[in-house]
This record gives C-alpha cells, sequence and structure tokens, in this order.
C-alpha cells in the first residue's frame, strides 16, 4: 500500500518508482493499492513522470486500487487506463479496495 499526503512532488514518486521496480524485480507482476485520500494535488513534473513510467512498465501490473473521493482523481485514473494493461478502480473505503485486489 501506498499512501500520499499533502503535495506529491518528483522527488516522492521516485521513491514510488523504485518501491515497484523492487517489488516487480522480487515478484514479477503486481497490483497496488493506492491511498489519495488526503493527497492535496501533483507538480506537473510528477504528471509528466507518471506518463513516462506508466508506458515503460504497462504489462508489469493486474490490478490498482486507488482510495480516494475525488472527482478529478477519478478522471485522472480514467486516462491512465488508456495507457496501461491494468484493471483500475477507485474505492472509497479501504475494505472493498483490498477485497477487489484479493479476488485477482
Amino acid at each position: 500500500m501506498v499512501g500520499v499526503f499533502a503535495e506529491f512532488e518528483l522527488a516522492d514518486y521516485r521513491r514510488f518508482e523504485d518501491d515497484v521496480v523492487g517489488q516487480l524485480e522480487r515478484q514479477g507482476k503486481l497490483s497496488l493499492l493506492i491511498d489519495l485520500r488526503d493527497m492535496l494535488g501533483y507538480t506537473v513534473d510528477v504528471a509528466l513522470e507518471d506518463i513516462k513510467f506508466t508506458r515503460k512498465h504497462a504489462r508489469d501490473v493486474g490490478r490498482i486500487a486507488i482510495l480516494s473521493e475525488r472527482e478529478w482523481i477519478k478522471w485522472t485514473a480514467l486516462v491512465s487506463q488508456l495507457f496501461i494493461d491494468a484493471q483500475i478502480k477507485i474505492f472509497e473505503e479501504e475494505a472493498a479496495a483490498r477485497e477487489w485486489l484479493a479476488a485477482e
């Protein structure tokens, strides 16, 4: 599980990338639970880095469960779906997200 608090900046995203790459090397394809409920926003360089990273690892992730109640997060997830093979679903409750990931 990854949680983002306040503004998501490039240094934070790079740590996320390193963690995901490490997990991929250890276990291959994986699923992610990302908690964005306390994220206030993200910088433009994070958005650009996310596009590059997502395209590079488009087939490495099975499911992505995102925790958020914000409408703009839902739209961002829909756009991301165009670049990857993973299933992305938005949840307001963590238990439901974990259940969906476990059902894979």
